[in-house]
């Protein structure tokens, strides 16, 4: 069973900073994208970041140069360092992983796997 566990949220002011672990289990595929999405209130859902097994990553407009995602294979852990946050990045942000649809060639494939997310507030 695949399970994802965030941490590493919690309140801070603007210009400060966070970063956010998901420790992942269970996941077998050798061939993935694991990233990070977030929900902020009354906004749908945004892709902040991505990196595939290749360590090939991706970043929203909105946070680029002020995010950065990485990955410990031998941790099983993913990381999502966020610097220089401002109050539009308020948000639940949860942990995601793609399925085997992605792991036999589906590149386009969304995430099928979400842990149960970290809560991330920024005040002004």
């Amino acid at each position: 069973q695949v399970q994802l566990v965030e941490s590493g949220g919690g309140s801070v002011q603007a210009g400060g900073s966070l970063r956010l672990s998901c420790v992942v289990s269970g996941y077998t595929y050798s061939s993935y994208r694991m990233g990070w999405v977030r929900y902020p209130r009354g906004k749908g859902r945004e892709v902040v970041a991505s990196i595939d097994d290749d360590g090939i990553t991706t970043y929203a407009d909105s946070v680029k140069g002020r995010f950065t995602i990485s990955k410990d294979s031998h941790k099983n852990t993913l990381y999502l360092q966020m610097n220089n946050l401002k109050p539009e990045d308020t948000a639940m942000y949860y942990c995601a992983a793609t399925m085997g649809d992605y792991a036999l060639g589906d590149r386009q494939a969304d995430f099928g796997y979400e842990g149960q997310g970290t809560q991330v507030t920024v005040s002004s």
